[in-house]
C-alpha cells in the first residue's frame, strides 16, 4: 500500500528542500511536499503568520497533492514541525484520510515556547539568532537582495513559529515520533521527548545524529526509519 508522506519545511525553506527525498524514499512512500506562500513558485502570495490559520490553508493543498491516496504520515522540522501538528489534527478528522503516524523533528512541544526570541529584533539581529538557533549561516543573507527578498518571509515564519498557540487542547488520536538531532543545542533530549503529552495513540523518541539542521545530511537514515515505524 501506497502511503503519503507530507512534508512542511523549516523556517525560510520551500517544498524544493524535499523533492529529492523521493529517490530516496523507497517504494511505499509518496513524498508530497506542500509549498508555503512567499517562497518558490508562490513567491509573490503573503506568507502566513498564524500557525492555525496555515493548516486550515494549507488542507486542501493536501488533499489535492494526495493525489487519491487516503493513508498519510506527516513530517515536519522545527517550524514544520507544529505546521505538521496542526494538520494531523485536521488530517485525523477527515473522512476520507487516515493518519497513520506524525513525526516531529527538532521542535518543542505545542505548549512550550523558546525563552529566546528574533521576532522584533532588527536586520542583523535578526539573521543572527536565526543562524544561531539553526545552527548554520544563510549565505544568501551576505548578498543585499537576496537579503531583501528573503527577509520578509523568514520574518513571518520565525513569528509564525514564535508565537504559536496549539488551535486545540486534545492529544491526537494517532502515534506521534518525536525526532532530534542527537547534538542539537537549540532542542534538548527532554524537550524533544515531552511530546508524548500531546500523543493520544503511541509515542516515540528517536535520535540521529547531528545537530539542528541533522535532516540535510540524514535523509537517507531518517527516511529509512519512517519506511519501517509506519
Amino acid at each position: 500500500m501506497k502511503i503519503g508522506l507530507v512534508c512542511l519545511p523549516f523556517a525560510g525553506a520551500g517544498a524544493s528542500f524535499f523533492h529529492p527525498w523521493q529517490e530516496i524514499a523507497g517504494d511505499r512512500l509518496v513524498v508530497v511536499p506542500l509549498q508555503l506562500p512567499g517562497r518558490e513558485r508562490r513567491i509573490d502570495a503573503e506568507p502566513y503568520r498564524d500557525a492555525v490559520v496555515a493548516a486550515d490553508g494549507l488542507l486542501p493543498d493536501l488533499v489535492s497533492q494526495l493525489d487519491g491516496l487516503t493513508d498519510v504520515v506527516l513530517f515536519g522540522h522545527s517550524l514544520g514541525a507544529v505546521l505538521a501538528y496542526e494538520l494531523a489534527h485536521r488530517v485525523a478528522a477527515h473522512p476520507d484520510l487516515v493518519l497513520r503516524r506524525l513525526f516531529v523533528s527538532g521542535a518543542l512541544e505545542p505548549h512550550t515556547q523558546r525563552a529566546e526570541r528574533a521576532t522584533g529584533l532588527p536586520d542583523d539581529e535578526f539573521v543572527a539568532r536565526v543562524s544561531q538557533f539553526a545552527g548554520v549561516h544563510h549565505e544568501a543573507m551576505e548578498d543585499p537582495e537576496m537579503r531583501e527578498l528573503i527577509l520578509p518571509t523568514l520574518r513571518a515564519d520565525v513569528e509564525m513559529h514564535e508565537n504559536y498557540r496549539p488551535g486545540t487542547g486534545e492529544r491526537l488520536p494517532a502515534p506521534i515520533t518525536s525526532l532530534r538531532g542527537s547534538e542539537d543545542t537549540l532542542v534538548t533530549a527532554a524537550e524533544g521527548a515531552r511530546w508524548s503529552e500531546v500523543a493520544g495513540a503511541g509515542f516515540e523518541y528517536v535520535e540521529l545524529p547531528g545537530g539542528h539542521m541533522y535532516l540535510t545530511e540524514s535523509a537517507s537514515d531518517l527516511l529509512k526509519l519512517i519506511d519501517t515505524t509506519v
